[in-house]
This record gives C-alpha cells, structure tokens and sequence, in this order.
C-alpha cells in the first residue's frame, strides 16, 4: 500500500458539531495524500455520521479502556506515513498551509516533534483566550528549550513513537511526557506559529477545574519531586487575575469578564493545586512556560496575521 504524505489522528468522542469543520479544513490543505485516522472511544451522537463524505479511517476503543495516551497509540499502530499529525476533534486549521507549516520543521533530521498556534473563537472565555496567547505566541522557535507541547495540534516522527509509545497510564499531559523524553534523547521541539488551529471549549467551570486537576497530576508523575503548594495558588492566582483585568480593560471588555476571569482562573490554579499538592517544586523553566502571563503588550495578541488567504467555513 502507498505510504502517505502523512497521517493525521483524531482523537474523537461525542464530536458531531465540530468535527466536520476540522474534516472540511483538512481536505482544503494544500499538501496533499493524507491519511485520516479517527480514534473513536464510544461516541454516541452523530460524530461518525458527520465523517461521511470524507476519506477517513475509524478505529475504536471502548470507553472504558480510554486514556489519552492509549488512544494515540491505537492510532499510530495504524498510520502508514513516517510523520503522523495529532489534532483534538474540535480544532480546525485557519490556513490551507497548516500541514506544510507543521511537518517544515521536520526537513531537519533533529527535529522529533513540532506543535502549532492555538487561538479560541469569540465565545472562548477570555482567560482561556490569554492562556493560548501566552502558551502560543506570534513568533515561531524552532529550537524550544524546554518540553513544552499540545497534542490537539502537533505532529512527531512515528519511527520515534515507536521507540517510545505514548504513556496510557497518565491521566494526561501524555504529550508533555513523550517530548520530555524526546528533548532528553537530544531530538529537538519546533513551535511553529505559521501552522495555526482554532481551538473550541465549551467546559463547565467544573470542567475546567477537572482539567487542570488532572493535568496537575500527569505533571506530578512526571515530576515526581515537584510541588504546587497553597502559596503557588494564591500568588498564580492573583498575578494571572490582574494580567488578564489589565488586557480586559485594554480590549474594554473588563465588564462583562470581570466575574468569569476570577471563575475562570480561581478553577485553573485550584484544580492544579490540588493535582500537585503531594508533589515537589516546580521547574522554573515550566512554571513559566504553563502559568506565567506574558508582559501585557504581548499578551494582547499584536500581529501574527499572514499573508495568506483563510480557509472559510461559513457553509459547515
């Protein structure tokens, strides 16, 4: 059978109302031969119905059986292609160039994985929006220093998946794991804003909580001598309320977000507490990387706009 271009899992369930967006995105790429691979964990809307029309390859896990780190595995065990891209089922690509821009970095032989710009839409909370401009900023590093990485958009080299799988026993942060281990073999971590996603949540602030609390123990096993202590809360808590209030006003949009930035945030930083409060400090190089806002000029999002035509999406 030819080997693909490339291979793309998408990890789904109960995603009927936005997968075929990310479908539609996919098939309007300007690199083309693609193997779709959707892993789905027991959906039980119309994610599969929606896929109809697309050339795509469905594999299931059953939900019981579901982690993050299982369901890539189960996907890369059937991608053909050398370079296997991850999205989440509820991303979809701004530019037709998104694949090119992602798999570029890896023309370098050094480069193990290579992850992309994530933006929300204008129903994201606004907290959430200032965390994707300070996790993804506007100028591309080829060559990261520290492991940071998001699996709803990013792609590595299956031969290195297959010297190390993607861990199914954390309960998330499994892209944190495997680039850590990646970095440690002396492969390089490219960010690259050009390959840009935009990411839908619509989480309850329990989901959010939840979120955070189980990204707060994946880092745990990860590190296993960090801590996030009451005072780590209490400080992150605060500096991030008053960064986002200080972008909110800029924007004059602090009104309608005063109360959902301190949902928003007080739900972030007491998950994490109480995922990592058995754990030891935390990395400076990784408290930046996951809490610290960025300078406000820079966390209002100035620039990164391309000169390419985007992708549009008004009949989906």
């Amino acid at each position: 059978m030819k080997k693909p271009t490339c291979s793309i899992i998408i990890r789904a369930f109960n995603e009927e109302q936005h997968i075929r967006r990310l479908l539609k995105g996919i098939s309007e790429q300007t690199l083309l031969d693609i193997q779709i691979i959707i892993v789905d964990s027991g959906s039980t809307d119309g994610t599969l119905a929606a896929t109809s029309g697309y050339p795509v390859e469905v594999v299931n896990i059953l939900p019981e059986h579901f982690t993050f780190g299982r369901s890539l595995n189960i996907g890369f065990a059937a991608a053909r292609s050398d370079l296997v891209v991850m999205a989440s089922a509820h991303v979809y690509p701004v530019y037709p160039d998104w694949l090119d821009q992602l798999l570029a970095p890896f023309e370098d032989q050094n480069v193990g994985l290579s992850y992309g710009k994530q933006r929300g839409t204008e129903r994201s909370q606004f907290s959430e929006q200032q965390i994707f401009k300070h996790w993804y900023p506007d100028a591309s590093d080829l060559h990261q220093a520290h492991p940071f990485c998001n699996n709803a958009n990013a792609a590595i080299r299956r031969d290195l998946w297959e010297l190390h799988p993607y861990d199914e026993t954390l309960p998330g942060l499994e892209d944190l794991e495997w680039s850590k281990w990646a970095q440690g073999e002396g492969h390089r971590i490219a960010y690259v804003a050009e390959a840009e996603v935009i990411h839908v949540h619509g989480e309850s602030q329990r989901g959010i909580y939840n979120r955070y609390r189980r990204e707060g123990m994946a880092f745990k096993r990860i590190y296993p001598h960090e801590r996030f202590g009451k005072m780590d809360l209490l400080r992150l808590f605060y500096h991030n309320v008053v960064d986002d209030f200080k972008a909110a006003k800029q924007q004059k949009a602090l009104v309608r977000n005063f109360a959902p930035i301190i949902r928003f945030r007080w739900s972030q930083f007491n998950g994490t507490y109480h995922g990592y409060r058995e754990s030891g400090p935390l990395t400076w190089a990784l408290r930046q990387a996951f809490y610290y806002p960025r300078p406000s000029d820079e966390a209002t999002g100035i620039g990164g706009k391309r000169d390419i035509e985007p992708i549009h999406y008004s009949k989906i």
